[in-house]
C-alpha cells in the first residue's frame, strides 16, 4: 500500500516475460491502482487485464474511421464543435452498450462483436425506421445484437509487434535499418513478485 498525494493506492510488482519466435524478454513492472482489496481484485487478473486499457485507441480508430468516416467535423464554432463530439460520443456509447448487452446475454466475449456490423445495422435502423418500437415481447438482445452475434470476429490471437517509430522513409530504407517490422505469435507469462526485485 502506497499514497499518491491524498489518494491511497495499491501497488502490484510483477515480472511480465514475453516469448516469441524472435526470442524471450523479461521484465518487471509496477502497476498502481485504487483497487486496494486483493479479494475482490488479485493481483494477477489486475496484471492481466491491465494491457486492455490500451484498447481505447480502437475506439478513437472506429470513430474517426467508421463514423465520421474519416471526415473533419463540421461546425465552425466552439459551441457548435463541443456539441458534435458530445453526439458522436454518444451515439458511440449508445452502439457500444447494444453490443455489451448481446455479449453478456450469448456469453460471447466482447471482443468478438464488430463495430462496423453494429453501426450499419443501427443505421439502418434509423434511416428504414424499422425495429424501433418495442412489441409487446422485448428482445434484450436487439436488431443490432443480432447482427453483431450473426458474424462474430475470430477469437483474439496473442500476438506481438515491435513498437517502432514512424518516420518519412520509403519502405525500402527499413531493410538498410534492420528494423524488424515482422509480427509474431507471442506467450506471455505472469508472475507476481512479493519483493520489488525491479529496483
Amino acid at each position: 500500500m502506497s499514497r499518491i498525494g491524498d489518494v491511497k493506492v495499491r501497488i502490484v510488482i510483477c515480472e511480465i516475460t514475453i516469448a516469441t519466435s524472435a526470442g524471450r524478454r523479461t521484465g518487471a513492472y509496477r502497476l498502481g491502482t485504487t483497487l486496494l482489496t486483493h479479494r475482490t481484485h488479485p493481483a494477477f487478473d489486475l496484471v492481466r487485464l491491465c494491457h486492455e486499457r490500451w484498447e481505447v485507441e480502437p475506439a478513437y480508430l472506429e470513430i474517426k474511421k467508421s463514423m465520421l468516416g474519416r471526415r473533419v467535423l463540421r461546425s465552425r464554432t466552439w459551441p457548435g464543435i463541443a456539441q458534435e463530439i458530445y453526439a458522436l460520443l454518444t451515439a458511440y456509447q449508445v452502439i457500444r452498450i447494444a453490443m455489451a448487452d448481446a455479449a453478456q446475454a450469448s456469453g460471447t466475449a466482447p471482443d468478438r462483436c464488430s463495430f462496423p456490423i453494429a453501426l450499419n445495422t443501427a443505421r439502418d435502423q434509423v434511416v428504414q425506421a424499422q425495429g424501433v418500437i418495442a412489441d409487446t415481447v422485448i428482445d434484450l438482445v436487439g436488431t443490432i445484437g443480432h447482427a453483431v452475434l450473426g458474424t462474430l470476429m475470430p477469437a483474439r490471437r496473442t500476438r506481438l509487434g515491435p513498437r517502432a517509430v514512424k518516420r518519412p522513409l520509403s519502405r525500402y530504407a527499413y531493410k538498410s535499418l534492420r528494423v524488424d517490422r515482422h509480427t509474431y505469435k507471442a506467450t506471455i507469462s505472469i508472475g507476481i513478485l512479493t519483493s520489488d526485485r525491479g529496483s
